[in-house]
């Protein structure tokens, strides 16, 4: 049986850094670069009280997985995971992890911007901010790029 070397999940539990982490870490490996993306408190001015996620679960999982063979066929990556949090994320919690090990770092850093631009760009997940004094669905800026002329 072969080991895994890609993790990708979508779930409403807390994401535990050190966990993904442990996932994509390899002997052969000289660098694990990660990335995580935290609910802040405040957006333009407005004092935010938490973020709610929703996605296509078949199709993000089917994208995210996506995601990671293009990175491969562009960067050499041992391991490599993109964890995602689905429904309330409070402020200080994280709602996307995404984690690569890789021989050299260069490679390593490289992969991961590209998965989290990616990942903004093209995964059917969506935000909804909460204010205190109301909220709205946020459209990532990313996503805007393929349709602009």
């Amino acid at each position: 049986m072969t080991e895994s070397v890609d993790f990708v999940k979508l779930t409403t539990d807390p994401l535990d850094l050190q966990e993904i982490v442990d996932l994509v870490k390899d002997n052969g490996a000289g660098a694990i670069s990660t990335f995580s993306g935290t609910t802040r408190n405040t957006f333009n001015g407005k004092t935010v009280v938490q973020l709610d996620y929703e996605a296509y679960t078949p199709m993000a999982i089917k994208l995210l997985s996506s995601l990671i063979v293009t990175a491969r066929s562009q960067w050499l990556i041992t391991k490599a995971a993109i964890y995602h949090r689905l429904g309330t994320v409070p402020v200080g919690e994280t709602s996307v992890i995404v984690a690569v090990s890789t021989v050299h770092r260069e490679e390593s850093f490289r992969a991961v911007e590209f998965l989290v631009n990616e990942l903004k760009a093209s995964v059917p997940i969506w935000k909804k901010e909460i204010y205190s004094d109301g909220s709205v669905w946020k459209e990532n800026a990313e996503s805007k790029r393929c349709c602009r002329s």
